[in-house]
């Protein structure tokens, strides 16, 4: 997606240790008429594929999450990272490993908002080793829902999540794919 692109070569900044800061424009501060553009490509890309849930990971998806919903007119649910004292023991939970942030989190998503006949749809700002998807993706297997495919606002295609979750039968659409991040840019492709 052109317009992502862009933006990401405008107010991106390279960061040491393959880290890509867009948080002034995609997951601290957001430009609300990108993410809905954004959600419009989804919807376009994965249009006639049922979609009747959208699936995202606290926190940095939600937004991008929600005008995906909206788009589809469907229902959001988002994994927490921490079970609340309002949440019962009726949940699926996994183990995700963050890249971002160097640590696990067990995810949880209560049982009452995930079922079999479910066909969902994963939606994340980045994807890079996969680790939040594959979770994700596990949520979704212990649901007896359909997978539809994943979405992903920024694939870092050079650390393979992207690949692994293909090899599996998964449907991936990244509306930008980073192939090469360093000193001298940004290469798309």
């Amino acid at each position: 997606m052109e317009l992502l692109e862009q933006r990401i070569l405008a107010d991106g900044k390279l960061l040491s240790g393959g880290i890509l800061k867009v948080d002034n424009f995609l997951n601290h501060q957001m430009d609300p008429m990108l993410l809905l553009a954004m959600a419009k490509e989804w919807k376009r890309l994965f249009d006639g594929e049922g979609v009747n849930k959208i699936l995202t990971i606290e926190a940095s998806g939600i937004a991008m999450a929600i005008l995906v919903g909206l788009e589809f007119q469907c229902p959001v649910v988002f994994a927490k990272k921490s079970k609340t004292k309002n949440l019962s023991d009726n949940l699926y939970r996994t183990e995700v490993p963050s890249f971002t942030h160097g640590n696990t989190n067990t995810v949880v998503v209560s049982k009452d908002y995930l079922h079999p006949g479910d066909r969902v749809l994963l939606i994340d700002d980045f994807l890079a080793t996969g680790a939040a998807f594959f979770g994700l993706k596990a949520l979704v297997e212990q649901a007896g829902a359909t997978l539809v495919g994943a979405g992903a606002a920024i694939e870092k295609r050079f650390q393979g999540g992207g690949d692994a979750l293909r090899a599996q039968g998964i449907r991936v659409e990244s509306l930008a794919r980073i192939v090469e991040m360093n000193d001298a840019g940004i290469k798309f492709g």
